[in-house]
């Protein structure tokens, strides 16, 4: 029976053609003192107020996968080294670039002057949606995110140059703040990659 067999043909087709999984070791990563000489992606990022360690891990890991220059922690957010932190950063906190600042409103004035392009993630009554940041032109770019429960705090979105957001399509109203870092950070380190 021909249909037969062309399923059969196809199904060991797919077996013969598999992809296998690679080992951690397999995987060709920088050192962490390559990757500390490595030029970085001109991307900042800025966490406002970010109450969970996990999260504040996460955003580590994700600088670090994307190439960012550097983390500001602010206000209430946690530094390494914590367990907590630790746990989802996965050493992260020492292949990343960081600093406490008090003062979010202070640090944004200073990057201003640095000529930086200050960008907000955050729901406002006016935004760029994140699909159409390739518009957006700059030396670099900072972004900005904001505590889980109250988001990024208004005098710093007073300060912005512009208020990204992640465009949604279902019936919550956001996304955990760490996936939001994974989904914007590399919208914007995709401006730097060549292949």
């Amino acid at each position: 029976m021909p249909n037969e067999r062309a399923d059969k043909n196809s199904a060991a087709l797919l077996i013969n053609n598999m992809n296998r999984k690679l080992k951690l070791w397999e995987l060709d990563r920088l050192t962490p003192e390559e990757f500390s000489k490595q030029t970085k992606y001109p991307l900042i990022v800025i966490l406002d107020d970010i109450r969970s360690l996990n999260n504040i891990g996460s955003f580590f890991r994700t600088a670090d996968a994307f190439n960012v220059e550097k983390i500001y922690l602010c206000g209430i957010t946690a530094q390494p080294p914590h367990r907590d932190i630790q746990k989802t950063a996965l050493g992260a906190t020492e292949t990343i670039d960081w600093e406490y600042r008090r003062s979010i409103t202070d640090l944004i004035s200073e990057l201003k002057e640095d000529q930086w392009t200050i960008c907000v993630v955050e729901q406002a009554e006016v935004t760029l949606p994140l699909h159409k940041i390739d518009q957006l032109q700059g030396k670099g770019f900072v972004l900005i995110f904001g505590n889980e429960v109250d988001g990024v705090a208004q005098e710093a979105i007073d300060l912005a140059d512009h208020i990204i957001e992640i465009p949604q399509f279902g019936t919550k109203h956001s996304l955990n703040v760490s996936v939001c870092a994974g989904v914007v950070v590399w919208e914007f380190a995709k401006r730097y990659f060549k292949e």
